[in-house]
């Protein structure tokens, strides 16, 4: 039993010094001219099963980093080309397609952003496609400014949550079409923020899983914004029948031979 302890007293200190990378802490531990020099640190601890949890933590934490990375402002770009060209530079970034008004859309290549990005500093956007990217309530900071935008789409966006749509009034002078479809993290609570976008005339709020009661949520909207198309799916999963409902809809039903 003294072996294991003294290994596991090895690695600790080397852990929280600050080793940069999986493969600086393999060679920190394993001692000079070991066959086993250079195997990752996941190999290492999953030979040594009672590391393996700090193993987890640590990429983790290294996720957690990367979405704080990409939602950064870009404020250098902003003082130079302005609101317009920040917001779109950030979107493309992500991997999404932006609109500038009486342009084509544009989306990133494999040679990188369009040259023609730096010339639209007087060009408002007027929709952006951010589907699929990793926004979060910081990174709204990028959009919020373009006050022109009458188009967004954050479909299925896995950290856009309840606290990101209590930002977008900032947005409801020009906003007519928004999807919120398939995120993850949105709930009841934040659709109810958007009651200040009297100027939305299409939602969608499809494929919510943390909304608990999908019809009644669409009622509610729907009630909410009266001027507004509000699309979903299978919206009658949730409603209730009442006990005469109950009755009649099984009384109407074909009795099984």
């Amino acid at each position: 039993m003294a072996a294991p302890r003294a290994s596991l007293r090895l690695v600790a200190p080397v852990w929280n010094g600050g080793t940069s990378g999986i493969r600086g802490l393999s060679r920190a531990v394993d001692p000079e001219g070991s066959p086993r020099k250079g195997r990752t640190l996941l190999r290492f601890l999953a030979d040594r099963f009672y590391d393996v949890e700090a193993v987890r933590e640590y990429l983790l934490q290294k996720q957690v980093l990367k979405v704080l990375q990409k939602n950064r402002s870009f404020t250098y770009i902003k003082e130079r080309y302005g609101p317009y060209v920040a917001g779109a530079y950030f979107i493309l970034k992500q991997g999404g397609a932006v609109k500038f008004q009486d342009k084509e859309w544009m989306r990133p290549n494999g040679r990188g952003l369009s040259g023609e990005l730096w010339k639209l500093r007087e060009v408002p956007v007027e929709a952006v496609d951010a589907s699929g990217c990793a926004i979060n309530y910081q990174g709204l900071d990028n959009l919020l400014a373009l006050k022109e935008l009458q188009s967004l789409s954050l479909q299925c966006c896995p950290h856009v949550d309840d606290w990101c749509l209590s930002r977008l009034h900032q947005l409801a002078n020009s906003l007519r079409e928004l999807s919120l479809a398939g995120c993850p993290r949105i709930s009841e609570r934040g659709l109810a923020c958007l009651h200040h976008l009297q100027n939305l005339r299409r939602l969608d709020i499809s494929d919510l899983p943390a909304v608990s009661n999908p019809g009644l949520t669409q009622i509610l909207v729907e009630e909410m914004l009266p001027n507004c198309e509000v699309l979903g799916a299978d919206w009658a999963q949730g409603l209730k029948l009442g006990p005469e409902e109950q009755t009649r809809d099984t009384a109407s039903s074909p009795i099984p031979a």
